[in-house]
């Protein structure tokens, strides 16, 4: 069974930067999409990054494109989210979720949280001076 831990959460000024990590145990992410979601207090899940299994393609939201990037470690069966320029409204408690598609160059959509079969517990996120 596939697990997913994820860390590297905490609390960073307005401007900050943090690397969220995404840790498979119980098999392989060479053969999974991975997808970075968030939800604050009050509002909905929202889509913030996606990447392909082989880490060719990836997909960002609006909100955060040029300022996050998704890459994958498959070494270390890991994912990351290096979030730069980290704004109040990115606080929120991050998810990373793993989708089963083989080996490709298939980007989930951010808008289909549905379609991931395996989600970590969370690392919260907190962007306040």
């Amino acid at each position: 069974q596939l697990q997913l831990v994820e860390s590297g959460g905490g609390l960073v000024q307005p401007g900050g930067s943090l690397r969220l990590a995404c840790a498979a145990s119980g098999g392989s992410l060479d053969y999974y999409g991975i997808g970075w979601f968030r939800q604050a207090p009050g509002k909905e899940r929202e889509g913030v990054a996606c990447i392909s299994s082989n880490g060719g393609n990836s997909d960002y939201a609006d909100s955060v494109k040029g300022r996050f990037t998704i890459s994958r470690d498959f070494a270390k069966n890991t994912v990351y989210l290096q979030m730069n320029t980290l704004k109040p409204e990115d606080t929120a408690v991050y998810y990373c979720a793993a989708r089963f598609q083989g080996y490709s160059d298939y980007v989930p959509h951010l808008l289909y949280p549905a379609d991931f079969g395996y989600w970590g517990q969370g690392t919260q996120v907190t962007v306040s001076s």
